[in-house]
């Protein structure tokens, strides 16, 4: 057994914990922060956004310290990626948890995703073609034992949400706006990773596609259990589209499965997750709550 180590994942929409022994987890925690707000459109961190993530940190790591955790790796990935002012908020992170947090590439980041979310899986049940649903990027990952190709897009949940979606609830032509483009872009995934049209199985990750998988089954509550390798069909991710796409936020948030703090970007996310579906002919899914955090400690314990 190892001293507990820590995996920090600092994400366009939340801010996520692993705490591990090398044997088991001892703690895993997710907050939506909204590191992302507006860094679209503006090229900077909001310092609102900036305060709500130092303020997570600082739970966190009261946490850590209370498990005796020795090492930390903190990765920060699409809304760091584009932010004039991302060094400004390391020297902050670095102040509050004493580690300073890596700008990982989208390959970086896909890679690391991939080990995570196929370290449980069995590889006679490969190829994998991870797919990883951000709140600024989605990474694309293909491979059995390792990611043998990956890619990063610029879409997200947050990302299309602020940028195509403007009433409550969305427009027609909106939804239209984020199926397009998510299509142009899987529309690369084709072309620079052509292995990946071989996949075996599919493998969702992240808050939009386990909050699809939490309605579809009428979760009232979390239960990391019932969602982790949950199979999702085509038929029951175009159902949850169709249910929330059309609602506004204030009926959509009654949906069980759906956290509150989610409920305004999930839009966006959905028309990703039906347009990958779609564009891959994919059946059904194995939804992973195993992801880039794992992949974070796994590193730290090799």
């Amino acid at each position: 057994m190892f001293d507990p180590v820590a995996a920090l994942d600092l994400g366009t929409n939340s801010t996520r914990l692993l705490v591990h022994d090398g044997e088991q987890t001892l703690e895993r925690l997710m907050t939506i922060t909204r590191l992302g707000q507006d860094v679209d459109r503006t090229g900077r961190l909001a310092d609102e956004a900036i305060e709500r993530v130092l303020a997570c940190l600082r739970e966190y790591k009261a946490v850590m310290d209370r498990f005796g955790v020795t090492r930390v790796r903190a990765a920060a990935t699409s809304a760091a990626r584009d932010a004039a002012n991302c060094d400004e908020f390391f020297d902050a992170v670095e102040q509050v948890v004493g580690a300073r947090p890596e700008l990982l590439s989208g390959l970086e980041e896909g890679q690391l995703s991939f080990r995570g979310a196929t370290a449980d899986l069995d590889p006679a049940d490969g190829p994998f073609l991870v797919f990883d649903i951000g709140g600024g990027s989605t990474e694309f990952a293909f491979g059995t034992d390792e990611a043998e190709a990956a890619l990063s897009l610029d879409i997200g949940c947050v990302r299309l949400t602020e940028k195509y979606v403007e009433h409550d609830p969305p427009r027609p032509e909106e939804l239209v706006a984020c199926l397009s483009i998510t299509e142009a872009h899987l529309d690369d995934v084709v072309r620079e990773m052509p292995q990946s049209v071989h996949a075996r199985t599919f493998v969702g990750l992240a808050g939009t596609v386990s909050a699809a998988a939490a309605v579809e089954i009428g979760l009232a509550e979390y239960d990391r259990d019932q969602i982790h390798h949950f199979r999702l069909t085509k038929e029951a991710a175009e159902d949850v589209y169709r249910t929330l796409v059309t609602e506004s936020r204030d009926a959509r948030i009654h949906n069980p499965g759906l956290e509150e703090a989610r409920a305004d970007v999930i839009v966006g996310g959905l028309c990703i997750l039906v347009r990958t579906m779609r564009h891959f002919d994919i059946d059904e899914l194995v939804v992973s709550e195993s992801d880039i955090l794992d992949g974070l400690v796994f590193s730290l314990l090799d």
